[in-house]
């Protein structure tokens, strides 16, 4: 390969990065959603319903009609079949792409400063762009909502077990309570409990709870989970990719502490990336975004795990636990009973 194909492949990745910039515009300030429900409208008549000013949403529009997010007649505008697909309502939504984009541009930001010094500040940093925090559960949801709910759920029997009995199954870093709610859509006796660090989140899950009309049998509350403690024993403990998240403080006392808030013959389920055991690994298409995945998650004080490490938690704690693997083997679901 010449350095001008280099430079021509390049210049190709970079225009896909700036058009998913100009997406996540649209998708915060919820502009494709809005043209989806007018039909048509010029920039002006789209800045005045949306509330948002007028010079900004006008060279939104040029910006996404140059990269083809939406067609335009004169000065009316309307959503292409890509811009559709950005709507973070529609079916199969493009929507997480573009969120992903900016907050890897925030993370590789603060990785190539914070090298010099070494600081890991927490995960603090995913607050530090207002636009971003709000969207983080709803891109964790559209990411990994359908393959929970229509392949791990009914591939893992401890689910299943759970609501038999019409058990309570708590989510340790429950986000937006996606989790819970795509359980509690399977699994139609079982209580949830979701915990969660970040008031934003919480607040958001109870209030899609409410409207999935789950909130009779979800709950949802602020709190850090080093200091909780549970009205009752648990039927299932879940941490949906949350135990990196927590990993490198005291794992030794979060598993004991699993082990002791469970019920007899309850369950702990842990999905997490699978992190592989080879470097060469990486390299597949499948891995490359978890490789930079895991630079992000050093700045947050948190790094990937392979899935016997956390079999090997297990059983310092006394549970035996099995690996289920999913996505050409790139997230494990590792499931324990007491």
């Amino acid at each position: 390969m010449t350095a001008d194909d280099l430079k021509n492949q390049f210049r190709q990745q970079s225009q896909v990065a700036l058009s998913l910039n100009i997406a996540y515009i649209g998708v915060v300030n919820g502009l494709f959603s809005l043209l989806h429900r007018l039909g048509q409208a010029s920039a002006v008549a789209l800045a005045g319903t949306a509330r948002l000013d007028p010079g900004y949403v006008s060279r939104w529009c040029d910006a996404a009609f140059a990269f083809g997010y939406l067609d335009a007649d004169g000065e009316t505008f309307r959503l292409t079949q890509t811009g559709e697909a950005m709507r973070p309502e529609a079916p199969a939504t493009l929507m997480p792409m573009a969120v992903q984009s900016v907050l890897s541009a925030h993370m590789a930001e603060r990785a190539a400063g914070l090298m010099r010094t070494g600081e890991r500040p927490g995960e603090q940093v995913l607050a530090e762009r207002e636009t971003v925090l709000p969207w983080f559960g709803t891109m964790l949801e559209a990411s990994f909502g359908p393959m929970f709910e229509h392949t791990i759920c009914p591939a893992v029997p401890a689910f299943a077990d759970v609501d038999a009995r019409g058990g309570l199954a708590i989510d340790l870093g429950c986000g937006n309570g996606w989790y819970l709610r795509a359980l509690a859509r399977r699994c139609g006796k079982l209580r949830g409990l979701g915990i969660d660090g970040f008031q934003e989140n919480i607040t958001q899950a109870q209030v899609l709870a409410q409207q999935s009309g789950l909130s009779n049998r979800l709950r949802f509350l602020h709190g850090d989970i080093h200091a909780l403690v549970l009205d009752e024993p648990a039927d299932l403990i879940a941490m949906n990719r949350a135990l990196h998240h927590v990993w490198e403080k005291d794992t030794q006392t979060l598993f004991a502490w699993l082990r002791a808030n469970l019920k007899p013959d309850g369950c702990v389920v842990i999905w997490e990336p699978a992190w592989p055991a080879e470097r060469a690994a990486l390299r597949e298409p499948s891995r490359r975004g978890m490789a930079f995945q895991n630079l992000s998650e050093h700045v947050q004080g948190n790094h990937f795990l392979r899935p016997e490490e956390i079999q090997a938690a297990f059983a310092q704690a006394g549970l035996t636990s099995t690996v289920h693997l999913f996505a050409q083997g790139s997230e494990a679901v590792v499931v324990a009973r007491r």
